[in-house]
């Protein structure tokens, strides 16, 4: 059911500078803090034009971008924002491409964003998968099949209707919409939840963690097979893996894990699954800060993190000390997820309040060298690399050889000092 009642507020921004605008969910008193409230996914859609964030309770409010807090101050509400009722708690959305198909969009309502048609994927904690078009508010199909909670999805950037899912139960599905999900293809071989999927940028390859059973897994794309699990050394201890995400040229798969005393990134080559760097960030509280979320900008020079601690980002530049930008320090910070807008300079992220808040990211000029390296990678594996006649220090490069091997976000005492 959509409904195109308004059911949050924009806020202006607080003392933190980084910090755009918060949008705060409207609900009752006493279900204000309760389990049900959480915002566990946003999305931008693939032109940017609207933005989706599941709110809470089974409902999923999509706005037109970019906000302004004016039009909510003037009483100017009616923009075109949709809320969609889903019957059961949202842990998993995504926005499709525009289909080419009829067999999937509905008949066409006047829409001031363009075309008649935009899919929104919407996974629920009972297993269905919904189907929306945006634009008109209907709702398109749903997708059966999982028996847990669909915990991801994600479509591939190729711009077909092929969506990939990853659940509780312990499997990926990958859907045909244009076929109304009927061509289904399932992978096995996790032991226990997945927590997250992605995809590489040829979308030949997807990746999946297991958040217990602490397997980083890859997966063709083409064939529907398994290809590896990544494995970098045992640790002593207990761990659990929360989330992965492919750098835009496909060359790199960072995974991010955390333990009761810190939590880590990992930085592996997908082609060869050799790891290529650690990042560590250590903590004083025990079990107090888990990391919980990670993307790549746009333009693959930075990498967006999301904890659950007082900090509610951090944007890091693979290989360099320290931290690029970090937020201030914030007690209600309850970070879940994050997403970047198509066009980069601005991070979405969701709590566990159910509130989204939008963050200014570094725009930082890629250099002539990233921007050739990232053409090449794109289409060039490391396979294809290595035989090259190139030298040894442009070859550790392209190959991203050059990054320190273990890596710390800030040194404390003589013995913290950066390695590699």
């Amino acid at each position: 059911m959509c409904s195109t009642e308004n059911n949050a507020e924009l806020l202006p921004t607080s003392s933190d500078p980084a910090l755009i605008l918060e949008l705060k969910t409207r609900r009752p008193p006493s279900l204000v803090g309760r389990a049900g409230c959480e915002t566990w996914s946003v999305d931008f859609s693939p032109d940017g034009a609207w933005f989706a964030w599941s709110m809470g309770h089974g409902i999923v409010w999509v706005v037109a971008w970019p906000l302004d807090s004016e039009d909510s101050q003037n009483g100017e509400t009616d923009r075109g924002d949709k809320s969609f009722s889903c019957g059961h708690p949202v842990w998993g959305l995504a926005f499709g491409p525009r289909p080419k198909s009829a067999a999937v969009a509905q008949p066409a309502k006047t829409s001031s964003k363009g075309n008649n048609s935009l899919l929104l994927a919407t996974g629920l904690e009972n297993g269905v998968i919904k189907i929306w078009n945006v634009l008109t508010g209907d709702a398109v199909f749903d997708l059966h099949g999982h028996e847990g909670v669909v915990r991801d999805l994600v479509f591939p950037r190729n711009g077909t209707l092929t969506l990939i899912s990853s659940s509780r139960d312990k499997t990926l599905r990958i859907w045909d919409l244009a076929h109304k999900g009927k061509k289904v293809q399932v992978l096995s071989g996790h032991k226990d939840w997945i927590s997250c999927c992605c995809v590489s940028s040829d979308c030949s390859m997807i990746a999946s963690v297991g958040r217990f059973d602490r397997m980083v897994c890859l997966w063709s794309l083409r064939s529907y097979t398994f290809i590896r699990n990544l494995t970098g050394g045992t640790r002593k201890t207990l761990y659990l893996l929360s989330s992965c995400d492919f750098s835009p040229d496909g060359a790199l798969l960072a995974t991010a894990a955390f333990s009761g005393s810190s939590w880590w990134i990992d930085l592996w080559d997908p082609y060869t699954a050799e790891k290529l760097a650690t990042l560590v960030d250590y903590f004083e509280d025990y079990g107090q800060n888990q990391i919980s979320a990670i993307q790549f900008s746009p333009n693959g020079l930075h990498l967006a993190i999301v904890t659950d601690d007082s900090r509610a980002l951090r944007i890091w530049e693979p290989g360099k000390k320290g931290m690029v930008m970090q937020t201030k320090a914030d007690r209600d910070s309850n970070g879940l997820c994050c997403n970047y807008h198509p066009q980069g300079g601005v991070v979405a992220t969701g709590t566990r309040d159910g509130h989204v808040r939008f963050w200014r990211a570094p725009r930082t000029v890629p250099s002539l060298c990233h921007l050739c390296r990232s053409i090449l990678r794109h289409s060039v594996s490391t396979h294809q690399m290595e035989p090259l006649p190139l030298p040894k220090r442009i070859l550790e490069y392209l190959t991203y050889r050059n990054i320190p091997e273990r890596l710390r976000t800030c040194c404390s005492s003589e013995e913290e000092e950066w390695e590699g």
